[in-house]
């Protein structure tokens, strides 16, 4: 059964820090692109960055590049984000996924304010 854990959100004030993590099972996870999702209150959720299967190549969306920075480990089926300088735009519930294999996850709730 493919499975999206997400986990390291959090409550932080503006410039503040936070570490996302996806632990993942079910499916060979060294093949595949691992996409992050967001979505904020009262939006659709939004795709805003990738990392390809050996973690050699990574996709933000403008306004987290600098800011937002990826990496996996491929013996323990997990990626994670480091999220620095987070913005009050940066609020809203995170996932990752694989497009077209199993179901979303739980996501993590993010909230930046002061």
């Amino acid at each position: 059964q493919v499975q999206f854990v997400e986990s390291g959100g959090g409550f932080v004030q503006p410039g503040g820090s936070l570490r996302f993590s996806c632990k993942t099972s079910g499916f060979a996870f060294s093949r595949y692109s691992i996409y992050w999702y967001r979505q904020a209150p009262g939006k659709e959720r939004e795709l805003f960055g990738s990392i390809s299967p050996a973690g050699d190549s990574v996709y933000y969306i403008d306004s987290l590049k600098g800011r937002f920075t990826a990496s996996r480990d491929n013996g323990e089926n997990t990626v994670h984000l480091q999220m620095n300088n987070l913005k009050p735009e940066d609020t809203g519930v995170y996932y990752c996924k694989v497009p077209g294999l199993g179901s979303w996850g739980q996501g993590t709730q993010v909230t930046v304010s002061s």
